[in-house]
């Protein structure tokens, strides 16, 4: 079991866009064995290979017992949305309501570069979309409403993890669905 240090908000690392995985190889391997151990011993219900400090396009869930891995993730969403709770393990004890898709057909690759394609709704489309946000450098919080949104950039100054200074947002290049301004 390998349980690596998660990376918290402030970061740069998760403000970046990750590169795409080229190479199907031991190292990536590697990466998501340390992914999924983290993300269990966490535990969390995903975690995205930036916030191990790792700029890749690689994420792990584990989602109503459905445990899995996705390299290179390309999204569609459903036109249906869910509003409801998320929290992020680089945002330690905060949740907000966020909006998101329904559902999610999500297609990419597994660590063997086989083509994998999953598909879900409710809370594994939430994580699906929230772990490939971490991707694009994206935080759950960068989605919620100005008014919340200074609610959890307070929290987070106030945070015993939370660093000195104004933390970054970015607005989402995504459909926020109206919510983000």
């Amino acid at each position: 079991m390998t349980v690596k240090p998660i990376r918290l908000f402030g970061d740069p690392v998760l403000r970046m866009a990750a590169r795409p995985v080229t190479t199907f190889d031991k190292e990536l391997r590697t990466l998501v064995k340390d992914l999924t151990d983290t993300m269990l011993e966490a535990p969390g219900a995903g975690l995205a290979a930036p916030q191990l400090g790792v700029s890749l396009r690689v994420f792990t869930y584990n989602v109503e017992g459905e445990l899995g891995h996705l390299v290179n993730p390309q999204l569609s969403l459903t036109e249906e949305r869910q509003d409801g709770p998320e929290g992020c393990l680089s945002l330690p004890g905060l949740t907000y309501d966020c909006v998101r898709a329904y559902g999610v057909v999500a297609k990419g690759f597994n660590m063997y570069g086989d083509p994998v394609t999953i598909e879900g709704t409710q809370r594994l489309a939430r994580c699906i979309q929230h772990e490939t946000d971490h991707l694009d450098g994206i935080i759950f919080i960068d989605r919620l409403d100005a008014e919340q949104r200074k609610d959890a950039l307070r929290a987070i100054r106030e945070a015993e993890w939370g660093g000195a200074g104004a933390p970054q947002v970015r607005i989402s290049p995504h459909d926020t669905f109206g919510q983000a301004r």
